[in-house]
């Protein structure tokens, strides 16, 4: 509801501002080309989030993302105690990761959702331990391939849309690192 008001804002402000100054028809022919624009970077995403969803289906029937989820487990285990218990919730934490560090965000939300619903303390009004340290792991997302990225930067016309690599895998290490153990000592802080 906000963020509606303040886009109506930017637009009421620009096309003031435009017909105050007599350049009307400048931020109308902007206004074509930005959305001309972005039906063609729309469309170019399309196709490149088609393919690795399709990618992903493919690991997923091969039993890759299963491997991937037996190699995640011991560390899942530690992070999500509930998991080591629940073999849903360990399973929807696993498709989650995986899907994330295949950096196919659309695909890993249906499971993330999952996962949180089942770190939900049963009847309580706030979130969890756990719960928290899933948001932050999903907020952070470490990829390994960030092909969302990569399709957008292709789309615009980057002759090498992967060569953000290493910059993307220390970068989301590290923001994942820190939130999860800024959400551990916070966890440990707040019940003391």
């Amino acid at each position: 509801m906000v963020l509606g008001w303040i886009w109506t804002g930017l637009i009421a402000v620009s096309i003031l501002s435009a017909a105050l100054t007599g350049k009307g028809g400048g931020l109308a022919a902007a206004a074509m080309r930005g959305a001309q624009s972005g039906v063609t970077v729309a469309i170019s995403m399309a196709g490149g989030l088609c393919l690795w969803s399709g990618v992903g289906r493919l690991l997923e029937a091969n039993g890759v993302m299963e491997a991937l989820s037996r190699l995640l487990d011991p560390v899942l285990g530690r992070v999500f105690p509930d998991s080591r218990k629940n073999p849903d919730l360990r399973k929807s934490l696993c498709g989650n990761i995986c899907a994330n560090l295949l950096g196919l965000g659309n695909a890993a939300t249906p499971m993330g959702i999952r996962a949180a619903k089942a770190l939900k303390p049963p009847g309580s009004p706030t979130a969890g331990d756990q719960l928290c340290r899933l948001v932050v792991l999903n907020t952070a997302s470490i990829q390994l391939l960030p092909t969302n990225v990569a399709a957008l930067r292709a789309a615009l016309g980057c002759p090498r849309p992967f060569d953000i690599l290493p910059a993307v895998w220390l970068t989301s290490l590290l923001s994942a690192g820190l939130g999860v153990a800024a959400a551990t000592a916070l966890g440990k802080l707040w019940k003391s």
